[in-house]
């Protein structure tokens, strides 16, 4: 396929990977892709975080509405997040589960807040939210994690 790419996509310097140094602190973690997307991290408390999406063409769908992809992406990130809320810096979260339900059309900028509902020694349960930013519930999902303890010298 040929012809100009109608979208503008954020330059970074020749490369697809940005510099380290100008990478987002995402509540601890480097997490280059949420900051490709543009997910600016707000706050985070014990069984809490929020985080929020400033529309850009680049992320819509062909109606113009910010991507389901781009969504369940943010709110994965969003409840894992929560569930670091009170976690210790060794710990990590991996996904097991996540159910999302889409409700309206996600225009405009974005506002994801997530909660830990329950935390076991192995296993976090999370829900959270996407609001435009007139109030209207955009997508709801919950989600299982892993609670991942990394060892030191280890993986």
């Amino acid at each position: 396929m040929t012809g100009d790419n109608p979208l503008s996509l954020p330059a970074h310097n020749g490369s697809m990977t940005a510099s380290a140094s100008t990478q987002t602190d995402y509540f601890g973690l480097t997490i280059p892709f949420m900051h490709f997307i543009g997910l600016v991290p707000e706050s985070i408390a014990p069984a809490y975080a929020r985080t929020t999406l400033p529309w850009r063409q680049d992320l819509t769908n062909s109606r113009g509405d910010v991507h389901g992809g781009t969504l369940m992406s943010v709110l994965d990130f969003t409840l894992s997040a929560a569930a670091r809320g009170s976690a210790e810096a060794s710990e990590g979260m991996a996904t097991i589960d996540m159910n999302t339900t889409f409700l309206s059309p996600a225009t405009g900028d974005l506002v994801i807040e997530a909660r830990c509902l329950r935390r076991g020694a192995s296993i976090a349960f999370c829900e959270g939210d996407i609001r435009r930013a007139d109030g209207e519930l955009v997508a709801r999902a919950t989600a299982t994690f892993k609670i991942i303890r990394r060892r030191p010298g280890g993986d």
